[in-house]
């Protein structure tokens, strides 16, 4: 991994190395992170009655033998499932969760994924920003959903960590919070 006593890039060298968008990128946007899961029967009702999300839309596989269940926090338009409008509509919006289902891990007690914070270490967490981390805690520990950490926890007070129902680790943050934390560990 090298030395990891390296000191951090300066705020010089970062902008250096992050070069001007090129034309070519303009239209380009972040739209999904994709996660997979065990079962869309525990997997959506977290998502969307815990967390908030809406479905935006849902695209099957049968020759493939996979679903994918893309959500997000937009309006709540009803629509129709399944429709190619629909699947193009969702498809640009930015910044969306892609939960996808192999058939047939539901029915496998053992099976679980591997959530990136464990080894082998890679993919860390998503992040949501909430009006309020204590208040959404709150509302969290009565849900009965399984913390990491807690907001008075740890060093950085003001931000949470919860786990979804794969064991995936979504932090709960505050902007101002955060930029205070940021301001008073630098």
């Amino acid at each position: 991994m090298g030395d990891l006593a390296k000191p951090p890039l300066s705020n010089e060298e970062a902008l250096e190395l992050c070069n001007q968008k090129p034309e070519e990128t303009k239209d380009f946007i972040m739209q999904q992170t994709m996660y997979r899961i065990k079962d869309p029967r525990v997997s959506l009702p977290f998502y969307t009655g815990i967390l908030g999300m809406k479905l935006l839309t849902k695209l099957d596989f049968p020759a493939m033998t996979f679903s994918l269940y893309f959500l997000g926090y937009e309006d709540n338009t009803p629509f129709e499932l399944g429709t190619s409008s629909r699947t193009e509509w969702a498809l640009s919006r930015k910044a969306t969760i892609e939960l996808t289902h192999n058939w047939g891990t539901e029915k496998d007690e053992n099976f679980a994924y591997n959530n990136g914070n464990t080894d082998p270490k890679g993919f860390g967490h998503i992040g949501l920003m909430v009006p309020d981390v204590y208040k959404a805690c709150e509302r969290f520990e009565k849900l009965g959903v399984k913390f990491v950490k807690k907001p008075d926890d740890g060093k950085m007070k003001g931000i949470a960590f919860i786990t979804d129902p794969d064991g995936y680790w979504i932090e709960i943050l505050n902007n101002k919070v955060t930029t205070d934390i940021v301001a008073q560990c630098s």
